[in-house]
């Protein structure tokens, strides 16, 4: 039957059914998606915009790498019990992580609350928790760049270490990841500005990136640099990523603390970083 045979009053409830499903907003189940996806993409055009932090997290571990990798040799020895150059690609690979979370996220995320771009973005809509996703996505896609591009120039000079326990590294990786990103997070939200993020960013990553593996080996250590290399989150990482991968003696209950810290620490970040 056509809608022109309808009475009128069939014909009045067909219209009222059509206009009331047409003004029915989206769910919220298509909504989200799309406002992630808007977030993400406009803080990957926003941070490409900020070469300075970037070009530290690519350029710095690598140019390290390069020079202290080929200072020891490549023979094992009583510091070293594995080929040095391997010893300190898989370091290096790690400190990316520390690099990405104490320097890049906290001055990236402070510029955005100086300039008041947080408020901006909770005026736009966006649901308070996509911009903690956000610099979650931006956090690891730095992480995996980074850590592709390193590799990819350690292979010809040094050759890459082979992977001994696959499962362990990705895991200890992931978990190392989230949390320095959430590290990034927390920092970027307390402090006031860009240069105060910069400037603490710069003294918690040194001592740690020195300390946690990528200065001197912990066997040449004085008994009270091993003592405060020990308590480091970068030394947690960089052993729980660089132990596996050598076919060193790895730590389980290490791995559970660094999966432990990495949890609570992306609570504290997501509570910290709503809209």
């Amino acid at each position: 039957m056509s809608t022109s045979e309808l009475d009128p009053t069939a014909r009045a409830t067909t219209a009222s059914a059509t206009t009331a499903s047409a003004a029915t907003p989206p769910t919220r189940r298509t909504r989200v998606p799309s406002a992630a996806r808007r977030m993400i993409s406009a803080e990957l055009r926003l941070v490409l915009r900020e070469p300075t932090t970037l070009t530290f997290v690519l350029v710095f571990p690598i140019v390290s790498m390069l020079i202290i990798g080929g200072s020891f040799g490549t023979e094992p020895d009583e510091v070293f019990p594995v080929n040095p150059a391997h010893w300190y690609v898989a370091t290096y690979f790690a400190v990316v992580m520390g690099s990405t979370g104490l320097i890049m996220l906290p001055v990236h995320i402070a510029s955005y609350r100086e300039r008041g771009v947080l408020r901006r973005f909770a005026a736009s809509g966006f649901p308070r928790w996509s911009f903690a996703l956000a610099e979650l996505v931006i956090g690891l896609l730095a992480v995996v760049v980074s850590g592709l591009v390193l590799l990819a120039v350690a292979a010809p000079v040094y050759g890459l270490p082979a992977v001994q326990d696959p499962v362990r590294v990705v895991v200890a990786t992931g978990a190392g990841a989230v949390l320095f990103i959430a590290i990034g997070v927390l920092l970027g939200t307390l402090l006031p500005s860009a240069r105060a993020a910069q400037a603490v960013g710069m003294l918690l990553f040194f001592p740690s990136f020195l300390l946690g593996g990528g200065g001197p080996p912990p066997a040449v250590m004085t008994p009270e640099l091993e003592t405060a290399a020990s308590v480091l989150p970068m030394t947690l990482v960089v052993d729980q990523v660089r132990e596996p991968w050598l076919g060193l003696e790895s730590s389980t209950t290490g791995l559970g603390v660094l999966l432990a810290l990495a949890v609570a620490a992306a609570a504290v970040a997501l509570h910290r970083a709503r809209l």
